[in-house]
């Protein structure tokens, strides 16, 4: 008979334990519904400026790309199946050519990789880096990239500030203008994000140039997230940090098209991996990353659906370029109203030129969870409270320009009025 007395429960992962609360933007999401809840008559008065979501429609030309490609899935002499793991080739090939060949940086069609979003990349690379690298990550930043290397046990337990051991933080603060500098110490993985979630803060080529030769000189890899890319309006601003003589042998750039053809519900977003760049096994050996990644997606994805696909690739026709530059534009539109606002209303603002967030600094000593609460309790409007990118964000909080004009003019109304 089987002897119960010595089964033993399935194991989970206690990384997943070392996690702080939950993930910040669930977080919001509940608090705002318990205010709802309890203030009905105030609920449908509630603008959301926190989660940096789309509001506007998808460009017309990616729909009728993606009504036309399941028109073609509909028919037997059109329809097609599982695609290569790393994309159509008819994407790749637009991607390499328009976002960085026409702009004077080699890549080739095949370092392109597609996925659904690059926070899904930010995450998944960690499948072929090794849990022995010293992990270096600005404060604030996007929290996917903490949160992540917790989950994969790259990092050891939180501390009171909400940071973990075992991460080599790197503080932006106003004294820097929220840009990291490189740090004495090594770090074998460096996380940065330009324009940057949630500052909205742009690095500029020589600031790059330094982060290239720390790379190169410590065997580092930079994982850069140029998400917001499409918001540079400044031409000495570097878009890609290929532009950067050296970055291909030690960096990887992830991007997307949710912020610039709306994709945020559709999903679609890919990764370069340069064959150039390398990393070392336990025994000395240095092997190329690239068909270690492409090993990694052919077993456990198959890219995009098809339909998506065609609906990214429309985005670089020349209608389809027009309407993304009238997207980028209306939400840029919105952060200067927004920027404009918080400085008649007194606030000490940074941001909202190059990026699409506005970052504020909390008047009057307020934690920025204060803030958030007076915010929607008083104005109702929808904030992030800086502290939930970084122990570095305390006393600040990100307004998103994501939304209708209409409602960023009615929060910047809102904005003057707080006393």
């Amino acid at each position: 008979m089987l002897d119960l007395a010595v089964q033993a429960m399935a194991f989970l992962n206690d990384n997943y334990l070392k996690l702080q609360a939950g993930y910040l933007f669930p977080e919001i999401a509940r608090r705002v519904k318990v205010f709802c809840e309890n203030n009905p008559a105030a609920a449908e008065r509630v603008i959301r400026c926190g989660v940096g979501d789309v509001t506007e429609p998808l460009p017309s030309a990616a729909v009728a790309a993606m009504h036309k490609a399941v028109e073609e899935l509909g028919h037997r002499e059109t329809f097609r199946g599982y695609g290569h793991e790393q994309g159509y080739e008819f994407l790749r090939s637009k991607i390499a050519q328009h976002d960085y060949r026409d702009r004077g940086v080699e890549i080739a069609d095949d370092e392109i990789f597609l996925s659904d979003g690059s926070k899904c990349d930010c995450g998944f690379i960690l499948d072929v880096l090794g849990h022995q690298n010293k992990v270096a990550i600005p404060d604030p930043v996007y929290p996917v990239y903490v949160d992540t290397n917790v989950m994969a046990g790259h990092t050891g337990g939180a501390l009171a500030n909400g940071s973990y051991e075992g991460i080599l933080y790197l503080q932006c603060r106003a004294g820097n203008d929220f840009i990291p500098e490189p740090p004495q110490t090594h770090a074998d993985l460096v996380y940065l994000c330009f324009p940057n979630n949630p500052t909205g803060a742009v690095a500029s080529q020589e600031q790059l140039t330094a982060w290239v030769e720390y790379a190169r000189e410590h065997k580092a890899i930079l994982l850069y997230d140029a998400a917001y890319e499409a918001y540079i309006s400044d031409s000495a601003i570097p878009h890609s940090i290929f532009e950067i003589p050296g970055a291909h042998g030690c960096a990887i750039e992830f991007r997307s098209f949710s912020k610039t053809g709306g994709f945020t519900g559709v999903r679609c977003g890919f990764t370069v991996m340069p064959k150039a760049l390398k990393a070392q096994t336990e025994d000395g050996r240095e092997l190329s990353l690239h068909p270690l990644w492409h090993r990694r997606w052919s077993t456990k994805a198959n890219s995009v659906s098809y339909p998506v696909q065609r609906g990214a690739e429309a985005l670089y026709n020349e209608e389809g370029q027009a309407q993304v530059r009238r997207l980028v534009a209306h939400y840029m539109g919105n952060a200067r109203v927004l920027q404009d606002a918080a400085l008649k209303a007194g606030m000490q603002v940074f941001g909202g030129t190059n990026a699409p967030y506005i970052w504020v600094k909390t008047p009057s000593g307020l934690t920025s969870w204060e803030m958030f609460d007076r915010m929607l309790q008083e104005l109702y409007v929808v904030i992030t409270p800086g502290s939930g990118f970084g122990s570095c964000g305390e006393g600040y909080f990100r307004i998103s320009a994501f939304n209708s004009r209409e409602n960023a003019e009615e929060v910047g109304r809102r904005l003057q009025t707080l006393g």
